[in-house]
């Protein structure tokens, strides 16, 4: 008789739960990219030619020649305009010879002549930047490092299959996040860490601190009247026809955001008094959970400021602006925008802190000498 492990038969049965939820938001996103017209096909620059506009000596007109390498017309060769001034933002794509483009067709006929420039290609080497990433995980991290790989693809289907679809189907954000959450922490946690104590620990501590985050999140966006309003792409999702809940992908976004944190720290805490339980068994609950409290503080000061210091790199070029323009301090600090960001970065730091003495606690319990 075939025996599976106990983590594959987990992994199984967390995607069998999540699939009769996600199959009505799946098929509503496939009927809107069913409505798009637009296709994408990948070319490579074959010869340019530039003629400088009368009268603007920096803005300069470019003809190109393009190789089409993928779709129905794949080998065949068309000519595409760009427009280009030094400085511009909105006219800054430049063309050379050998470059990798990305052409647009805007008809459902898929005529040649109606392939347009859209944008120089830039995947190949986000795909360069990830294999990198793959191999020094599993050069470095072996086993473990593999592992890694195998929780992040998961993380990501996840979001990309259940969670996105989900939210654009109109679900109520942060129930959909919570659950995107529990789903993504329990294999997780199994897969690095087995079927354990110590896994069990960190789920619980994980599960409360980004718990506590969220309700905190809640209350704050309520006392400090959050709209969610506070980026170009939320006003733009309210524009779209869809019935989606602007303020609440606030709060699940700093759900979301928080949960690799909490979930560092709380594993890393019950990690190191499982190793201190096994090395003594006669150490008691509270010799444990003083050694867990311990080096949770150290943890803690580090990954508070990883997260404050992620969230103000995000915010620098708004920071600057608000600086240069000399703006009052009280109107900066009553911004949407500022005091989301702020919300989002100590809630967050709240719920890491709140999972160090959840997870030594729990963990001390599991694996002290009773």
């Amino acid at each position: 008789m075939l025996k599976f492990p106990k983590k594959l038969i987990i992994i199984l049965v967390l995607v069998s739960l999540i699939a009769p939820m996600s199959i009505e938001s799946i098929t509503h996103a496939r009927e809107i990219e069913e409505q798009e017209v637009e296709e994408y096909y990948r070319g490579k620059v074959l010869f340019v030619r530039e003629i400088e506009s009368e009268g603007h000596s920096r803005m300069v007109e470019q003809r190109a020649e393009v190789l089409l390498t993928t779709g129905p017309h794949q080998g065949e060769k068309i000519t595409v305009r760009n427009t280009y001034e030094e400085g511009n933002t909105y006219l800054s794509l430049y063309l050379e010879e050998g470059q990798d483009v990305i052409l647009v067709s805007r008809d459902a006929t898929d005529q040649l002549e109606k392939i347009y420039l859209h944008d120089v290609a830039r995947d190949r080497g986000l795909f360069y930047l990830t294999i990198i990433f793959m191999l020094l995980l599993v050069l470095v991290g072996g086993k473990s490092g593999l592992k890694t790989i195998i929780t992040l693809v998961f993380a990501g289907l996840v979001i990309a299959r259940f969670m996105l679809p989900a939210l654009l189907g109109g679900y109520d954000p942060i129930f959909i996040t919570s659950i995107s959450a529990v789903i993504i922490i329990i294999p997780t946690l199994l897969i690095i860490g087995g079927v354990n104590e110590k896994s069990l620990a960190a789920i619980i501590g994980t599960a409360t601190g980004v718990g506590i985050a969220g309700l905190l999140t809640l209350w704050v966006g309520e006392l400090a009247y959050l709209t969610g309003f506070n980026s170009e792409e939320a006003m733009m999702l309210f524009n779209l026809d869809q019935d989606i809940n602007i303020r609440g992908l606030l709060f699940a976004g700093i759900i979301i955001g928080s949960l690799g944190a909490v979930t560092d720290v709380s594993m890393s805490v019950a990690s190191a008094i499982f190793e201190i339980s096994n090395n003594n068994r006669t150490l008691r609950v509270s010799n444990l959970m003083l050694a867990g409290l311990n080096v949770g503080r150290d943890i803690m000061g580090t990954m508070a400021n990883t997260l404050l210091l992620a969230y103000v790199g995000s915010a620098i070029p708004l920071l600057l602006l608000l600086l240069g323009v000399e703006m009052h301090w009280m109107r900066i600090i009553n911004m949407d925008i500022i005091a989301t960001e702020f919300v989002r970065g100590i809630t967050g730091s709240i719920g890491l802190i709140i999972s160090i003495p959840v997870t030594a606690f729990v963990a001390a319990v599991l694996m002290g000498k009773k």
